[in-house]
């Protein structure tokens, strides 16, 4: 079964993606700020997905981490409308790809099953 991390400091999105994926047949485990995040690495996710906008350790600097313990780490950043430059700049550290918040629910789907599955 493959894990999906979902790392948000919104409770409502938190328990949106996570009914979504584990719908998907994923087991999947939450973090609301990026200290719990990086400690949910040694559970070993096949994918994460990672909000940008979270207070304290930003999405930057917790992507930044995770590539440091986990050079592999897949991660898909979450971003609110027209945060570019933060765009660039995860996928510069290595984000795979990025979904603007408000997201659709099948694009959700779609992305994690796209990235999940690709080596």
């Amino acid at each position: 079964m493959e894990k999906v991390l979902i790392v948000d400091d919104q409770f409502g999105i938190r328990i949106l993606l996570n009914e979504i994926l584990e719908k998907e047949g994923y087991q999947t485990f939450q973090a609301a700020n990026g200290l719990e995040a990086l400690a949910l690495l040694k559970e070993e996710p096949d994918l994460v997905l990672l909000d940008m906008k979270i207070p304290g350790m930003d999405g930057i600097e917790i992507l930044r981490r995770m590539k440091e313990e986990e050079t592999e780490i897949k991660v898909i950043i979450m971003t609110a409308y027209g945060e570019l430059g933060m765009i660039q700049e995860a996928e510069s550290l290595g984000a795979l790809t990025h979904i603007t918040k408000p997201f659709d629910i099948q694009d959700i789907r779609n992305l994690v099953k796209e990235h999940i599955k690709a080596n």
